[in-house]
């Protein structure tokens, strides 16, 4: 790659802007987990087991220390992740949507998305999510087996999966499914079974993740008995028919939808878009004319708050992409998604010319990882099924 200066970074239109915001509780940490989630605690005064009120407070201060940085932009989607955000009370939800919206130009139409639990979905709590504004739910289901969510540390089982599913599809017009495979001891028919019966429900959206051993888990202490390499690779492509014989478009490595169902908030991670991140440990990219930002705040829900009640301001890293990494930042990103982007949003996102990729780009394309069309970076099947071999590529 050319050598860069520091200043070499000049975005001639700032890309399109999301907020994302943090619940850092849940009832039970789950052993493959290695998000920033810290489960509730028992017998404490406060019923929910975590000081709500004081917790949403924290999190409009903390918008509020980022609007200087966003003035005069609008902002397309919401996603409250976690954690287990539908451990919120409906009050509380409402509370710190309205607060968002007196406080920043977000669209009419604006997707804004709740991750939630099985264990946590109730119909009259949902009921009233939808009514303060939630306009899409991703519940976190994994199996649909007891004996594989019992494995998996889950505290539902797969009647209540099934029940909670239904009451989302009942309050909310776009629902996800999280589901999960290469599970311990899993087989390709019990693989099939899960993806059958996810299917049946309809859902416009589903999300298939393999199962790995992340480090600082659980698993990674104790790792359990997983399928083998070959296994895992037949589960995949048992998913990947069945869900494309289903009417199911594979649009990221991990998504599938049905036509124009896609997550709009994650895909403007993935297409190198800027997103406010408030919350504990939330992270947050924003770009500004002559520069590209990352923030990182207060990880455990205590510090946070603290910080945001003492100092009003929570960050603990809060720096400038330099001008070599932005272009494997960029296609970290933008290579997951099987269509890719446009030649020219590098430029546009990255504020660099597509000649300080040109060396990568013959590469990739040489191994056979990249598609050769100049006109989009798309990896090609090849490079899907080998996305981290192709992404290096583009280190510096």
């Amino acid at each position: 790659m050319p050598k860069l200066q520091a200043n070499a970074v000049s975005l001639t239109a700032l890309p399109p802007l999301s907020l994302y915001i943090h619940f850092p509780w849940c009832e039970k940490k789950c052993p493959y987990c290695d998000f920033n989630s810290h489960q509730i605690k028992e017998g404490t005064s406060n019923k929910s087991g975590f000081d709500e009120q004081r917790y949403i407070k924290a999190l409009i201060a903390d918008l509020e220390t980022e609007l200087p940085n966003i003035w005069g932009r609008q902002v397309h989607s919401i996603f409250i992740g976690g954690g287990t955000p539908s451990l919120l009370s409906p009050e509380s939800m409402d509370e710190l949507l309205s607060a968002i919206r007196a406080r920043i130009n977000l669209d009419a139409d604006a997707e804004i998305t709740m991750e939630a639990n099985p264990g946590s979905i109730e119909a009259n709590k949902f009921a009233a999510f939808a009514k303060c504004g939630i306009n899409r739910v991703s519940i976190g289901i994994q199996s649909f087996q007891d004996e594989q969510l019992k494995a998996l540390g889950r505290i539902h089982n797969g009647e209540e999966a099934k029940r909670a599913i239904q009451i989302a599809l009942d309050n909310f017009k776009s629902v996800n499914l999280d589901l999960m495979y290469g599970l311990p001891n899993q087989s390709l028919e019990a693989a099939k079974a899960d993806v059958e019966t996810a299917l049946s429900f309809k859902t416009p959206h589903l999300s298939f993740y393999n199962l790995t051993l992340e480090p600082n888990t659980y698993f990674a202490s104790f790792p359990p008995k997983l399928p083998s390499d070959d296994e895992i690779d037949a589960i995949f492509e048992q998913n990947l028919d069945l869900l494309a014989k289903a009417g199911y478009k594979r649009y990221e490595v991990s998504a599938y939808a049905k036509k124009a169902q896609e997550c709009k908030h994650n895909l403007n991670y993935w297409r190198f878009g800027d997103y406010i991140g408030i919350g504990a440990g939330a992270h947050g990219k924003i770009s500004f004319p002559d520069k590209v930002t990352r923030q990182v705040r207060e990880r455990h829900p205590d510090t946070y708050m603290s910080a945001m009640e003492g100092k009003g301001n929570a960050l603990i890293e809060s720096k400038e992409i330099e001008a070599k990494d932005l272009p494997f930042e960029f296609m970290l990103n933008t290579l997951r998604l099987t269509d890719g982007v446009d030649t020219n949003t590098f430029s546009e996102r990255t504020g660099l010319p597509l000649s300080v990729i040109s060396k990568g780009l013959a590469e990739a394309s040489k191994k056979g990882l990249l598609d050769e069309n100049p006109s989009k970076l798309k990896a090609t099947a090849l490079g899907l099924r080998y996305l981290n071999n192709l992404q290096e590529v583009f280190l510096d």
